[in-house]
């Protein structure tokens, strides 16, 4: 059995972990680290498995595949079964004690979702094939789950602090409208200059938000 698959595909994750991890002031358990990782990771099974009997339906109803409807239903599926995972596995622990791990254990989770996602990318693939996928992966799809999760998170943690609600189910909006608007781009533009552009602009804005929570 050959293990490069799951190597690779576990790297763009654990390198993105590691670099978020270093940016907490106040680092979080290890132990619900692994536990947000990994339920992110199962939540990619079962959005897989709803997106199976979702396709088949569009043939049926004339959604076209790769169509803008297309897209936002799929992002919408991620990104609220990514939250939902984390709402029920980690938020009702007791390490989940300030506003800013929101955003911290919803990023863990987006990249155990986007492991999985890269493994099974990388399954009956040449190893060139796959290294190529796993660099494109690293700055993409990735990348694009840390950052639409993030901003989940980021607006879950001011839900907290204002006791809104409205605001969390704007962030996933938000949240749900970009990533998708990242898929299209990437079906739509080559090269992918567009699409990088709007990753960078992304995470520019998030990462600010996630040192503006450290200091709440």
């Amino acid at each position: 059995m050959d293990y490069w698959p799951l190597i690779l595909g576990l790297i763009p994750s654990i390198a993105w972990l590691i670099f978020y991890l270093n940016e907490d002031k106040k680092p979080e358990s290890l132990k619900v680290i692994f536990i947000a990782f990994l339920t992110g990771g199962l939540t990619t099974i079962v959005v897989l498995m709803l997106q199976i009997v979702i396709n088949k339906a569009y043939l049926r109803i004339g959604i076209q595949d790769h169509s803008p409807l297309s897209f936002l239903i799929l992002a919408t599926l991620e990104e609220v079964f990514k939250f939902l995972g984390v709402y029920y596995v980690i938020s009702k622990r007791r390490e989940f004690d300030e506003p800013v791990d929101a955003m911290i254990y919803m990023i863990t989770a987006s990249l155990g979702f986007a492991a999985v996602e890269n493994i099974a990318a990388n399954f009956n693939t040449s190893l060139p094939t796959a290294l190529e996928t796993t660099t494109l992966r690293f700055f993409g799809a990735t990348l694009l789950h840390t950052l639409s999760s993030g901003l989940v998170g980021y607006y879950w943690a001011k839900s907290i602090l204002a006791n809104k609600k409205k605001m969390l189910v704007f962030g996933l909006g938000l949240a749900t409208l970009l990533h998708a608007t990242f898929n299209y781009l990437i079906m739509r533009y080559e090269p992918i200059v567009i699409p990088t552009i709007f990753l960078i602009t992304l995470a520019i804005f998030i990462l600010h938000d996630f040192e503006k929570l450290q200091k709440t």
